[in-house]
Formats: structure tokens, C-alpha cells, sequence
């Protein structure tokens, strides 16, 4: 048995506003401000109608989530919900890995889009070279140690949302003014079938609303969980989702297809096109200010993940490792920048993105499963029904994981057009994660691997890390 002390619970302070605000600076990010144009270059003037499928079908899986959430209100996420549906420590390690992963292409998607037309509004550098050297800031930033606050996180979501209200404002001056092409967004064009279009479309936009996911590992620090959160959740999704429709329909209103299709800067490109209403320079700014707080934070949270798994015995020991200076987890630190400078090297922006997706499809595929195997558990939990909270939880109608699942396994396949490199890519991330799983294993032994994965995910360690 592995001897452990008991840990202090996490303080309940996160009421019903706090967590919708979370929820909502979570899903905005890089997403909006860099793959709108590629969504473009899949169904043409139509963007919005790949965002309405991906949050239609996001909302499948966030039902999943809510009832979950509310039975084991733990940190860890999609982790605890597969532990506590399968009990396979090793797939319950490849769900917590597959989400760390997400979080280090998420981070180099964002490295790609920051490299490219935005910051080209202000200088000029290579692409890849401006990736290179953002990665190792951001790097050297998050070994100083980055004080976290909900303060900073509430600037740096408003900084966001502003660059995304000025698009808006710009849409809705143009439209009362009689200016661009509203036919233009009701134009469904593609190569081959249209619905197949649509699903490569959907495959890209989704890239763009990750992050609702994440709000579950503040399940121990809410107020009332079970009450709030699933209010917050689906309130969260429906802000965002109507936000990101109408930039979806300004842009396609006064941008070209094909200007953004080949644009890694797509909503510049509407600035560009208003005239002097906004300065493209400053915009420029807002939008590498929101590609570089989605960057950072996903970096910081996979090095802690990392450190974390190192910690309760789940991944070798050297991964651990803390420096005696800053006292920040430097081994975890270089081992997930090195991931994400050989992803930026080798993906683009569009690959990066659809890895990111690829791979957290797979997680919604296993929470949507993992819904319907509990539900059929007799035996009561102790830990889904604590002492003293007698309120409901939310339960999801049956259709609703049934069909989250599936829709996650058709979005996850090549029935989508997705490249076979992402799959290379997502298959190769995931073999690392195996491989240290069986070095580790090794050493502490079959029995000693899964009692301190059970464990770590009890206690709410193998969190989720994602930032769209």
C-alpha cells in the first residue's frame, strides 16, 4: 500500500458568476482570432455553418460533463470519470495523457498562428522562426513562475473579448450601412460533397470552442457544483456560441473567401477592410495578446500536469525534478517545450489545431460512454452523493451521451477529410505516453502503477489542461 497524508480540501469559493466567466474566457482564445479563414477554405462563405454543427455537438458532450460532474465532484476531470466507469489504470492514464497532449498542441497551434499574418501587421519575421522563438519565451516565463490570479485572468479575457466586440461593431456598421456581401455567407462551396464539407468545416471549428471541458477541474473549489454548474456551463457555451456565429457571418459578409482562406489572420482582415474605424495595428496587438494567454496558460498547466503525474509515481521520477532557485518544475518544463518545438516544425497551423481536436474527440468519446456504463452501476457511491448536499444533480437525457459518442467517433474519423500526418501525429503523442507508462511500470510494478493512478485521480492531480 502506498502511505499517504491526508490532503486539505480545496476552499468552495467559485460561485454561479465566477464559474460562467471562467467557463466563457475558457472557450474564447486563439481558436476564433486564427482558423476562422481555414474554415473558410472548407465550405466557403458558409463559416458559420460548421460552428453551429460544432456547438450543437459540443452541447452533446457537455451533458455528459454536467452529470458527471455533479456525481464526482473531482478536479481531475475526464480522468476520474473513466477510473470511476472502467477502473483500467491504464486507460484511465492515456485519457489524463490524451488530454496533456491537447493542451501542448493547442499551445503549438497557437505558436503557429502568432508566427503568422497578425504579427506580420507589426514586423516582419519568418514564420517558423517567430514560432521558434515564442515557444522558448513563453518557456523561459513559465520557469521564473507566472503568478496566476483570476484577476489577470478576468484582463486578459477582456482584452479578448474586446478585439472580438470590435469586429462586431464593424459587422453591424457595415450591415446598417449597406456594405459587403450578406449572400455571400449563406454560399455553401466545395470540392466534393457538401456534407462532407461541412464535417472537415466542423472538425476545424471546434478547435475554436474547447475549453467548456476544462471548467470541471474547478468542480472542488464551486459553491454549490451540482446547482451551478451546469447552468454555467451550457450559459457559457450559449454566450460564446452566439459571440462567435455573428463574427462567423461579419466576416464572410466583408472578406473574400478566398482573401481569408489563405489568411492566418482572418479577422485582421476585416479590420483591414473597415478603413481607419479601427487601427489594424492595435488589433493586431489584441489578437496576439489572446494567441498568447491561450499559448501560455495551456504550457503552464502541462508542465504542473507533468510534474504532478511525476510526483504520485505515474510517470518516472526525473520528470519531477524542481529547481532549487525559482522552484519551478524545470524537467517538466523542457520536456513539454520540446514537444511543442518539434510540433511547431513539423505541423502547420490547420494540422496543429485538428491534432488538438483529434484528440480531445477521443476523450468526449470515452465521457459520453463513461455516462452510460455508471448509469448502470446498482451499487451506490459514496463520493457521488456527499453528506449533507441534498440537492438533484443534472442527468442528461440518454439520447445525448448515446449520441455524443457517436458523433465524437465520426468527427474523430477520416470520414472528416482530416490528413493522415494528424493522425500520425496524435497516434506518435499518445506512444510517448506509453512508453513512459511501461518504463515506469518497471520500476514500481504492475500493482504499485495502479494504486497510485486510482489514487492521484481521487485526490483530483491528473487535471485537465486546455485553453481553445
Amino acid at each position: 500500500m502506498v502511505a499517504t497524508a491526508p490532503a486539505p480540501a480545496l476552499k468552495r469559493t467559485v460561485g454561479r458568476r465566477m464559474l460562467l466567466v471562467f467557463v466563457v474566457g475558457d472557450i474564447l482564445g486563439a481558436g476564433i482570432y486564427a482558423l476562422t479563414g481555414r474554415v473558410a477554405g472548407e465550405v466557403g462563405g458558409a463559416i458559420w455553418i460548421p460552428f453551429v454543427v460544432a456547438f450543437a455537438l459540443a452541447a452533446l458532450t457537455a451533458t455528459a460533463y454536467a452529470e458527471l460532474v455533479g456525481r464526482f465532484p473531482r478536479a481531475a476531470g475526464a480522468a476520474v470519470y473513466a477510473q470511476r466507469a472502467f477502473g483500467r489504470p491504464f486507460v484511465t492514464f492515456l485519457v489524463a495523457f490524451a488530454v496533456l497532449m491537447s493542451g501542448i498542441t493547442s499551445a503549438s497551434a497557437a505558436a503557429r498562428a502568432f508566427g503568422g499574418d497578425y504579427l506580420a501587421e507589426l514586423v516582419t519575421v519568418p514564420t517558423l522562426v517567430a514560432a521558434w522563438v515564442f515557444v522558448l519565451v513563453i518557456a523561459v516565463v513559465n520557469a521564473i513562475g507566472v503568478a496566476e490570479s483570476v484577476r489577470v485572468n478576468l484582463v486578459l479575457t477582456a482584452i479578448e473579448v474586446t478585439g472580438l466586440v470590435v469586429i462586431l461593431v464593424i459587422g453591424a456598421r457595415a450591415f446598417l450601412a449597406g456594405e459587403g456581401d450578406p449572400s455571400r455567407a449563406m454560399t455553401l462551396t466545395a470540392d466534393g460533397p457538401a456534407w462532407m464539407a461541412v464535417l472537415g468545416g466542423t472538425a476545424l471549428a471546434f478547435y475554436a470552442l474547447l475549453g467548456f471541458e476544462d471548467s470541471v477541474n474547478l468542480a472542488e473549489e464551486c459553491q454549490h457544483p451540482r446547482r451551478d454548474f451546469p447552468r454555467a456551463l451550457f450559459g457559457g457555451i450559449a454566450i460564446t456560441g452566439v459571440i462567435y456565429l455573428a463574427v462567423a457571418f461579419t466576416t464572410s459578409m466583408l472578406v473574400e473567401t478566398d482573401t481569408l482562406a489563405e489568411s492566418s489572420g482572418p479577422l485582421l482582415e476585416v479590420v483591414r477592410v473597415a478603413g481607419l474605424v479601427f487601427p489594424p495595428w492595435l488589433f493586431a496587438l489584441i489578437a496576439l495578446v489572446a494567441v498568447s494567454n491561450t499559448a501560455l496558460i495551456n504550457m503552464i498547466m502541462a508542465s504542473r500536469v507533468v510534474y504532478g503525474m511525476s510526483r504520485e509515481g505515474i510517470v518516472p521520477g526525473w520528470l519531477g525534478r524542481v529547481g532549487t532557485r525559482r522552484r519551478t518544475p524545470w524537467t517538466a518544463i523542457a520536456f513539454t517545450t520540446v514537444i511543442a518545438l518539434t510540433l511547431v516544425s513539423t505541423g502547420d497551423l490547420s494540422g496543429l489545431a485538428d491534432t488538438t481536436v483529434l484528440l480531445l474527440l477521443l476523450v468526449f468519446a470515452t465521457v459520453n460512454v463513461s455516462v452510460l456504463v455508471l448509469r448502470r452501476r446498482s451499487r451506490a457511491d459514496d463520493d457521488a452523493k456527499p453528506a449533507g448536499d441534498a440537492e438533484r444533480g443534472f442527468r442528461a437525457p440518454t439520447w445525448a451521451p448515446v449520441l455524443g459518442a457517436v458523433v465524437s467517433l465520426v468527427l474523430a474519423s477520416p470520414l472528416t477529410g482530416r490528413d493522415a500526418d494528424v493522425y500520425a501525429r496524435a497516434g506518435i503523442l499518445l506512444a510517448i505516453g506509453v512508453v513512459l507508462y511501461v518504463v515506469n511500470r518497471a520500476f514500481v510494478g504492475p500493482e504499485g502503477q495502479a494504486e497510485r493512478i486510482a489514487l492521484a485521480v481521487d485526490q483530483g492531480d491528473p487535471a485537465g489542461t486546455h485553453e481553445s
